[in-house]
């Protein structure tokens, strides 16, 4: 097997593995490398018609992948509204993710939304998708952290950091301290601006 031969199974098997990828961004990087690989490929058989499809492939998927890049620290592309605990969307989205909200927040339980005065929850949309969902328990003006959820194909974008930094929505609320849960799994808080204390997370905002 040569040099091209290999290149063409290099090629085949980026876009097979992008096409399983549920962030959008890594599925727009990953099948514009593959595509790129199999332009070269069928270039370099002279197999015109693939060579012209891939190129077509490469340019539509660069496109995107600027188009993304450009809005993954654009607050522009989110907002954060305010929902009440008995909301049937919220009830719907939990549902729907809860075994990954599981992985990340064990700790996390949707039947205790409510019970208490200063359970505040937000819907991060990006347009009419729902990006994620953030529950707060405010006392004064401190707010732990009860779930901060991001759906898997929004997870290579800066939700967080335009959540936290940017919406506005502890300033609203008189929170100028946030607390996370000690229990949360992979979380990003580093990157934007949490400091650590303990075995959680800690913003001064």
């Amino acid at each position: 097997m040569d040099f091209w031969d290999i290149a063409g199974w290099a090629g085949a098997a980026i876009v097979v593995a992008s096409l399983l990828q549920q962030r959008v961004l890594r599925f727009r990087a990953l099948n514009l490398v593959g595509c790129a690989v199999l332009l070269c490929f069928n270039a370099t058989l002279h197999v015109w018609p693939m060579t012209a499809l891939n190129a077509l492939f490469v340019l539509v998927n660069g496109w995107f992948v600027l188009r993304l890049v450009r809005e993954m620290n654009d607050s522009a592309a989110f907002e954060v509204f305010p929902v009440q605990s008995d909301d049937s969307y919220l009830a719907h989205v939990l549902e729907v993710h809860a075994a990954d909200i599981g992985r990340f927040q064990p700790d996390f339980d949707p039947s205790t939304l409510g019970q208490t005065s200063g359970c505040t929850i937000y819907l991060v949309q990006k347009a009419d998708e729902t990006v994620g969902v953030v529950v707060l328990e405010i006392q004064g003006d401190t707010a732990e952290v009860r779930l901060d959820y991001v759906t898997p194909k929004y997870r290579d974008f800066s939700p967080g950091e335009f959540v936290w930094r940017r919406s506005g929505m502890l300033a609203t609320k008189g929170v100028r301290h946030v607390i996370t849960s000690p229990r949360m799994v992979n979380a990003y808080y580093g990157n934007v601006g949490f400091r650590r204390e303990g075995e959680s997370w800690v913003l001064d905002a």
